[in-house]
């Protein structure tokens, strides 16, 4: 014990040294390997004890005490604000969906609105791991700022579908890392014990964004005209104008008050980034756009069968494939922005991996279809929708703080694991029970076992992945958690895309493909939500309640693609194990130090 506690450094890491599961250590350094020849738990599980394993430590640190609990609000708060607007921003666009299709005729396009932003996030996600240990937190933080002002500005002015696509593109590259970056900076501050109670603060944040968002963008949608030198600036764009203003503060903030030392000091900007993978990002980012090109154009804007779509979908599969060599290949890649090696050997975070990816792909589908069924269907405003998304966004707050306490007491995660995926699938399973005559009360309640569920999966799948991996890839596992979320999001919203547009073009030309004008009318039905209005003139043969049940089976086919998803997240989440929580930055817990 003498030895081992004197090879432990006083700059110890946040987390353990990592073990995969074939018993192989990773990042170990030379001065911990002789420690390390004493036998461990397989995998690296929690042996249900606090005290200190040789091995637990090494010397990269940021920081080696934790900050006053007064520095770690301030910092916290300045990071929150971000949060929160990268929050509001998702939930903004859920709710604008009508407005923005009916003023563009852009309703078939919608997977592109909704990925555009989380497309970007894929991208700049996995790279901002390793691009702030280079640069530094603060440089992360405000050029996401800046990023994210840029993108909704466009978005605010956008005179087409294209344009405001692009503005979405852009403001995913600064969005994505508001959310990523900040938890970093978390586990920069917080030992591991706590981290979930924090972390739940910051999904505290992230709901009240989400819940903001849904009625400020549908208050904006329906109330906001305003004329601005003769020419009328529509409601849905002030939803986007009127965050720019609050995103440059939030850069004033983070710059004045985000001071984290940088780990890995760099020589010259060369040599930083020859660090950096920007070869797997660009692959990650062709595999999620061309998936999404074929998913979203086969069936709805060209056959399956033509040309376009095959070679996407072959496209994305030959670049993943490409994406998983290059980053399980130390000579082509030394730093990859996805330890593709790690991930595959280590259970418990392969597992939280692909539940976060399984269970985000049908959270965005619900997040997504939700207020398309209640303005379509149930006829209800911009604001009403966005009204009814609050349940959600506080339930996963809830939901996140609870499981959060939970872990700061008993030091396990587990079990809440498999309760939150038990409730994942009921809250799924609701969904598929809408129909059109659906009571008032169910689109309040139904999204809440849903939203709290998420909530908790989205904090204990990344406390498990943290206390799993070596402290030199928290960072890079952090970001890696957010890709999966990422691409998990942007390829489930794809999908209910794909699901929807194909079930209602299908539904449509069954009924009227044969009547004359049809494709004309079939193509303006599937393009904006007008013609499901009371008063729109149909064209004669048509009616307008069996173009509703038409919607409706449109709409519960993406339903039930995200209860298959949600299975398959909680089968995945099956297979974590149980890792140790430290309660110290420093990882010399005691059998007195437990919980705070």
């Amino acid at each position: 014990m003498a030895a081992n506690k004197a090879a432990s450094s006083e700059r110890s890491p946040l987390l353990a040294q990592g073990q995969d599961g074939d018993g192989h250590i990773y990042g170990m350094s030379n001065s911990h390997a002789a420690n390390e020849a004493q036998p461990r738990p397989q995998g690296d599980q929690y042996d249900g004890t606090d005290e200190p394993r040789a091995g637990d430590v090494d010397e990269n640190t940021a920081l080696v005490d934790e900050p006053p609990l007064a520095r770690k609000i301030a910092i916290m708060s300045s990071l929150w604000v971000g949060v929160f607007f990268a929050a509001l921003d998702t939930t903004v666009v859920a709710t604008l969906i009508s407005p923005i299709s009916s003023s563009l005729n852009s309703l078939s396009l919608l997977s592109y609105l909704a990925t555009g932003y989380l497309i970007a996030n894929s991208a700049c996600q996995p790279l901002s791991g390793k691009l702030t240990d280079i640069f530094s937190r603060q440089a992360g933080l405000v050029f996401s700022n800046v990023f994210f002002a840029i993108g909704t500005l466009i978005c605010g002015l956008a005179p087409n579908a294209e344009v405001l696509i692009l503005g979405r593109v852009v403001a995913g590259c600064g969005g994505g890392g508001l959310s990523c970056i900040s938890t970093f900076v978390t586990s920069d501050l917080i030992p591991l014990r706590k981290r979930g109670v924090w972390q739940g603060y910051g999904n505290l944040v992230f709901g009240l964004g989400m819940g903001t968002g849904g009625i400020f963008g549908g208050l904006c949608a329906d109330k906001l005209h305003i004329k601005i030198a003769g020419r009328l600036i529509e409601g849905w764009r002030w939803a986007f104008l009127l965050q720019v203003p609050f995103i440059i503060v939030s850069a004033i903030l983070v710059y004045v008050l985000v001071d984290i030392p940088v780990r890995r000091p760099y020589k010259s900007l060369r040599a930083a980034l020859a660090r950096v993978d920007f070869l797997g990002a660009l692959l990650l980012v062709v595999t999620v756009t061309t998936l999404l090109l074929g998913l979203n154009t086969g069936g709805n804007q060209l056959p399956w069968s033509h040309p376009l779509v095959i070679a996407a979908l072959v496209v994305s599969l030959l670049s993943l494939l490409l994406f998983i060599y290059v980053e399980s290949n130390p000579r082509i890649v030394p730093e990859p922005i996805i330890p593709v090696v790690l991930i595959g050997k280590t259970r418990t975070i392969l597992c939280a991996c692909l539940t976060n990816w399984f269970a985000t792909m049908a959270s965005f589908m619900a997040l997504y279809f939700v207020p398309l069924y209640l303005q379509s269907i149930l006829g209800y405003t911009s604001s009403e929708a966005g009204l009814r998304v609050v349940p959600f966004a506080v339930a996963t707050s809830a939901g996140s703080l609870a499981v959060g306490y939970i872990m700061r007491s008993t030091g396990r995660y587990y079990w809440l694991m498999v309760t939150n995926m038990a409730i994942y699938l009921v809250g799924s399973a609701l969904l598929c029970t809408f129909n059109r005559n659906s009571p008032s009360w169910t689109t309040f309640v139904y999204v809440s076992p849903l939203g709290f569920s998420y909530g908790g999966m989205l904090t204990v799948t990344l406390v498990a992945m943290i206390s799993a991996a070596p402290h030199e890839y928290q960072a890079v596992i952090t970001a890696a958690s957010y890709a999966f979320r990422s691409t998990g999001s942007t390829i489930g919203i794809t999908i209910a895309s794909a699901v929807f547009q194909n079930i209602l073009t299908h539904q449509l030309r069954d009924q009227y493909g044969g009547l004359p004008g049809a494709e004309g009318e079939i193509k303006k039905i599937r393009n904006s939500l007008d013609g499901l209005k009371q008063g729109y003139e149909f064209p004669q043969g048509w009616s307008r309640d069996v173009v509703l049940d038409c919607y409706m089976d449109a709409l519960r086919g993406a339903f039930i693609s995200g209860l298959g998803l949600a299975v398959l997240a909680a089968l995945s989440g099956l297979g974590m194990k149980e890792h140790r929580l430290h309660s110290k930055l420093d990882r010399k817990d005691s059998s007195a130090s437990r919980g705070d």
